[in-house]
């Protein structure tokens, strides 16, 4: 081993292969730490170009032109007056890149710039869209407006994302913009203190103002069940990608949630009522949604009750900040708003981007829809001709009033999937519950103009199997047994309560 050694060193190209390496070495070497040094040198030259403060007063009172509570440090101003530089351009692109360079190596060049030069509005800057907004910032979204009409409070600081106490009372989008531009001053913010509704959609989703760009996409964080409604039919009906955020309170299993199509959202009241309504609205499937599968249970937390003295001040809808807004304290886990916007966050990333991403299926459950709109239609052509004699011509051009948005409406939300009478689930069919009292037919126009329709309601209708759904028809509605006749009554007061139900989500259709 000795003499290999000693041979090794004594030769020649041995010896020049080693200079070598340690010269390469200590070339690399050099040039990493010039690079280095360049890189702090450009990041020195930056913060020291920023002018010193000439006008407090006037950054302050900008900086508050929302009604802050708190005046901005010489932090604050130094991190505005930086990022007033970087979105006009004068900023150095390769400390960008560097801070974007693992998500750059992630998602690829490419990949990053389509995340660079997206448009990305969050509705709703509480616990969840907080998060979701970090997140998108720090990964690259170069242009985010941000839509909320609240003020950070002291209760939300548990689950708000950059919130601190110096923000409590100032506005929560101008909070988000205020401390997320010391982490990436490059973001031009458009902020909307304002609350969504149907009416501005079209102003507050409008394109970006400098080039006119389409939102990429749209993040609903509204825990208000009307205007997330009224948020998500608009971004359906004009195409704009939207992923909905359902409700983080009362939960606490981070391992439960998923990012699912609208169709299959459930075991959350918010997700069930958001669906619900959506149905009605005729959207049954088509918007990604965060939710929880996390079932209650005995111990677990639940929506606290209105106190008995704040009844006492007047009806409970007069009690909110805003008309339709709920009143009640809603039990939140501080890590699990922060889970929800950082998944809502994540979607979009990789949608903007084009990276791969597999989610859980929506239920395929169209074909079974389809049939029981069949079933329907069927089912009011039966009664039609028993009505009249048997003439088979008056149910030709017989058109329902329902659609399949209607059925799945009905089987999947007033019924569970479930039969009414037995509460089995297979071979379903929708009936009509009450044999009717006058012609079911609605003619208008004549002749070859003629439009003819029936005048059946959701309400009227019932889920069975379709062997009950044959009995019912042979014995209710062309027979002549009453419904005391053929079902108990507990059975009798479950379909009525259903159809309840159905009458007071109806008026939403």
């Amino acid at each position: 081993m000795a003499s290999f050694l000693e041979r090794a060193t004594s030769s020649s190209k041995v010896q020049f292969a080693a200079t070598a390496i340690a010269s390469g070495a200590v070339v690399a070497g050099a040039i990493l730490g010039y690079q280095r040094l360049q890189r702090e040198e450009r990041m020195h030259k930056l913060k020291d170009s920023i002018p010193s403060l000439i006008d407090e007063s006037e950054t302050l009172r900008r900086l508050n032109s929302f009604g802050g509570a708190s005046k901005a440090d010489k932090e604050d101003l130094r991190n505005e007056l930086l990022a007033r530089r970087a979105q006009a351009g004068d900023y150095d692109d390769e400390l960008i890149l560097e801070q974007l360079a693992r998500n750059r190596v992630f998602l690829t060049p490419e990949g990053l710039d389509k995340l660079r030069n997206s448009f990305v509005v969050v509705v709703g800057c509480g616990g969840v869209g907080s998060h979701c907004t970090a997140a998108l910032a720090r990964s690259g979204v170069s242009k985010i407006r941000l839509i909320d009409f609240d003020q950070v409070s002291l209760s939300s600081l548990n689950r708000h994302a950059v919130a601190t106490l110096a923000d409590v009372g100032s506005p929560k989008v101008l909070c988000l913009q205020r401390r997320l531009l010391a982490i990436t001053p490059w973001v031009h913010f458009d902020l909307r203190q304002e609350k969504f509704w149907d009416q501005a959609a079209d102003r507050l989703l409008a394109p970006w103002k400098d080039n006119g760009q389409k939102p990429d996409y749209v993040v609903d964080a509204i825990d208000n069940i009307d205007t997330k409604v009224a948020l998500l039919k608009y971004c359906h009906d004009h195409d704009l990608p939207v992923i909905a955020s359902m409700g983080a309170g009362c939960k606490s299993d981070p391992t439960r949630i998923i990012v699912g199509d609208i169709g299959t959202s459930t075991d959350d009241g918010l997700s069930r009522s958001t669906r619900r309504r959506l149905k009605l609205l005729g959207i049954t499937k088509g918007i990604p949604t965060v939710y929880s599968t996390e079932k209650t249970g005995e111990g677990k937390a639940e929506l606290l009750p209105l106190p008995e003295d704040e009844f006492q001040k007047g009806k409970v809808g007069d009690l909110g900040v805003l008309p339709d807004f709920r009143v009640r304290i809603l039990p939140v886990l501080g890590t699990m708003p922060a889970v929800f916007g950082y998944t809502a966050a994540n979607h979009v990333i990789l949608s903007v981007t084009g990276y791969p991403h597999d989610y859980v299926p929506a239920k395929g459950r169209e074909k079974m829809y389809e049939g029981l709109l069949a079933a329907v239609q069927g089912g009011e052509e039966k009664v039609l001709r028993h009505m009249t004699g048997g003439d088979p011509s008056i149910t030709l051009g017989l058109k329902v009033p329902i659609t399949t948005a209607d059925t799945a409406f009905l089987v999947e939300e007033i019924f569970k999937g479930r039969s009414a009478i037995t509460g089995l689930s297979t071979r379903l069919t929708l009936v009509r519950w009450r044999k009717p009292a006058s012609s079911i037919l609605i003619r208008i126009g004549e002749g070859s103009d003629e439009q003819k329709s029936s005048n059946v309601k959701l309400s009227d209708l019932v889920c069975m199997t379709k062997e009950e759904g044959i009995r019912h028809d042979k014995e209710v509605l062309r027979g002549d047994k009453k419904l005391e006749d053929l079902y108990d009554k507990d059975t009798l007061e479950k379909v009525e309560a259903l159809l309840r139900d159905t009458a007071t989500y109806e008026k939403y259709r």
